[in-house]
C-alpha cells in the first residue's frame, strides 16, 4: 500500500516520518515540530482550536489507517505524536531550549507512559485509544515544561 497516494494515510503517516525503519514515532515527533513553528505564530485560541480538531480528526484518521492496514495502532501511524507534541507546547514561548525540552519531555512521557497513559494505552480501543494515550503524554509534558519555566530552569 503506497501511503503517498491515500491522503488518509498520509496524515497518519505524519508525511512519510512514520515509514522510518527506527523509531517511527520519534521521526513524527520531529515532523511536529516545523509544524508547530508555523502554528505557534497564531494566538492561544486559533491554535488551541487547530490542536483540539486535528485531535478529534485524529481519532478517524487513526482508526481508518487502522484498519486500512489490518493493524491496531500500527508503529508507522504517528499523527497521536504530531498532536501530542502540539499539545505539549501549547501557550509556550518559542526558543531552541523550549522546543527541544517540548520534544525530549513529549518523548519521554509517550515512551515510558507513566499512569494512567499505560492503562489507557491498553484499555481504550480504536482511533481513540490511539490518540488519547499520546494526547495525556502531551498534557504532562505540557505540565512539566511550565513547571520548569517557571522554576527558571529552561
Amino acid at each position: 500500500m503506497n501511503i503517498f497516494r491515500d491522503p488518509v494515510l498520509l496524515i497518519a503517516f505524519g508525511f512519510g516520518s512514520g515509514l522510518s525503519p527506527r523509531a517511527p514515532g520519534t521521526c513524527g515527533t520531529l515532523v511536529a515540530i516545523p509544524l508547530f513553528l508555523l502554528l505557534q505564530q497564531l494566538s492561544l485560541v486559533p491554535y488551541l482550536a487547530i490542536v483540539g480538531v486535528a485531535a478529534v480528526a485524529g481519532v478517524w484518521i487513526c482508526s481508518l489507517a487502522s484498519a486500512k492496514l489490518g493493524v491496531h495502532d500500527h508503529q508507522g501511524i504517528v499523527w497521536d505524536e504530531i498532536v501530542g507534541y502540539w499539545i505539549t507546547m501549547a501557550g509556550i514561548a518559542v526558543s531552541v531550549q523550549t522546543v527541544v525540552a517540548g520534544f525530549i519531555l513529549f518523548r519521554f512521557f509517550d515512551v515510558v507512559k507513566p499512569w494512567p497513559i499505560r492503562q489507557i494505552d491498553r484499555s481504550v480501543a480504536g482511533g481513540l485509544g490511539i490518540m488519547l494515550d499520546d494526547v495525556i503524554a502531551g498534557v504532562f509534558a505540557w505540565v512539566v515544561l511550565n513547571s520548569l519555566l517557571l522554576a527558571g530552569l529552561v
